[in-house]
């Protein structure tokens, strides 16, 4: 799968992703970094990456519709530290293959993840 790490992230999440054999740019990589929401929603529909951040906004159904994006995955955690952070989206590579990310919402929090879009 191919992701897009946003700037609210430590870059070490690309390397969890990339340790499991993804395909990842980070905003930071791409000079993207201070650029608003809409167009970093815009350019990984245009990569068709999986957006990975800790941006609230991007879980907003109807201002982002998870059908029309190759996937987004905002995390929600209480600890908000390198070392939590990592952990949590380590535990969530742990289950893509069980669940689909394409069209869909990950809402990964500290001890589960909800998964909006498909039928929704």
């Amino acid at each position: 799968m191919k992701f897009k790490i946003d700037e609210n992230l430590p870059t070490e999440c690309a390397d969890v992703l990339r340790q499991a054999g993804h395909d990842v740019t980070t905003v930071w990589d791409e000079g993207l970094r201070g650029k608003a929401d809409p167009l970093i929603a815009d350019v990984c529909q245009e990569e068709e990456r999986i957006l990975v951040t800790l941006g609230r906004d991007f879980s907003d159904i109807r201002a982002y519709p998870p059908s029309e994006y190759p996937g987004i995955m905002a995390l929600s955690v209480i600890r908000q530290d390198k070392a939590h952070v990592i952990e949590v989206l380590r535990r969530a590579v742990a289950l893509f293959g069980s669940q689909p990310i394409a069209g869909h919402l990950w809402i990964v929090e500290d001890h589960r993840v909800r998964i909006r879009g498909g039928s929704e």
